[in-house]
């Protein structure tokens, strides 16, 4: 589907109207926006708008890293935003003039739609050009990177507390995803700020001058988001390491209690299998009480050896 909506220069809005006018029209400015563009409505992009083929194969393959490239008369950029359902990245691509902006992006996008309705909603139309166009979308996408930020930050916070009682097994396959996400969150943020540091330091955009200052804004935004996944990240290890380490020490617990228990058992084992060896000249065996006497012998060597491991806190 193909939209369009143009400002001419007595500021008048005209919506729907043909991209072939839009090109030859005498407008201020107009915007033009592929939202999952068939085949037949992608060749616009060749002819009438004569976009050059690398910018147009560049919005025909998916999920391309966000950059921007200079043309002749227009300056293309690649960005990514975030689908808030299965935080997963979708493509938004411009083609940004002095006197127009085309957005393509072969999925919906919710940030498109806000801006759209917006600027057709605006008493204020004289503030809107390409650039203030280009500059709400990003903001709006940049806005949408912090709930799932937001999301993960809380469910960290529920597996390092485990106040539901999880296995450790449940909890540290519940990491190892947390984990997935943040590193596929970086691979959208960190592409991003470098996308907008080199926009602020770019000499070429003539086209964006006067609104560095808001894109300066956005650069922070990414920034601190950057410092919340980076932080997360070591959270997620530090959690991961605790697991591990109390993982080891009930480990060693276990295994300390199972050795002192062997450990005693061992004499006991010694006299029980030294009875059993039936020598017929054996004293003991002839006596009337020696059975009794060697239980009892047992039991006490029992008795003391765990006295003597609990006197030496090995229990503990």
């Amino acid at each position: 589907m193909i939209r369009t909506v143009a400002i001419k220069n007595n500021k008048e809005i005209v919506k729907d109207v043909d991209i072939i006018h839009l090109v030859k029209g005498n407008y201020k400015w107009y915007w033009i926006d592929f939202n999952q563009p068939t085949e037949e409505e992608i060749e616009f992009l060749r002819e009438p708008l004569s976009f050059h083929p690398l910018a147009i194969e560049d919005c025909i393959h998916h999920l391309q890293r966000p950059k921007l490239d200079y043309y002749e008369n227009y300056t293309f950029f690649v960005t990514q935003s975030l689908n808030q359902e299965t935080i997963s990245k979708e493509e938004v691509n411009f083609f940004l003039s002095e006197n127009y902006v085309v957005t393509f992006h072969q999925s919906p996008s919710m940030e498109i739609n806000e801006v759209w309705n917006r600027l057709i909603q605006s008493p204020h139309i004289q503030k809107w050009d390409p650039s203030h166009v280009l500059y709400n979308i990003i903001d709006k996408m940049v806005d949408n990177y912090f709930p799932p930020v937001y999301k993960i930050e809380d469910r960290l916070s529920e597996i390092d507390e485990n106040s539901t009682g999880r296995s450790m097994e449940v909890l540290l396959e519940d990491l190892f995803d947390t984990r997935h996400q943040l590193l596929s969150l970086r691979h959208t943020i960190t592409p991003m700020r470098d996308l907008i540091y080199r926009m602020l330091n770019s000499q070429r955009m003539t086209e964006m001058q006067g609104k560095m200052v808001y894109f300066s804004d956005i650069h922070d935004h990414l920034l601190k988001l950057t410092e919340m996944i980076e932080a997360n990240r070591e959270l997620t290890t530090d959690i991961r390491d605790s697991y591990i380490s109390i993982n080891s020490h009930q480990t060693n617990h276990v295994m300390k209690v199972l050795t002192v228990i062997t450990t005693i058992f061992m004499p006991l084992t010694f006299i029980a299998g030294l009875y059993g060896m039936n020598f017929h000249y054996m004293p003991e065996l002839n006596w009337k009480y020696g059975y009794f006497a060697v239980l009892f012998l047992m039991f006490l060597v029992g008795l003391w050896m765990f006295l003597w491991f609990k006197k030496k806190g090995w229990f503990k």
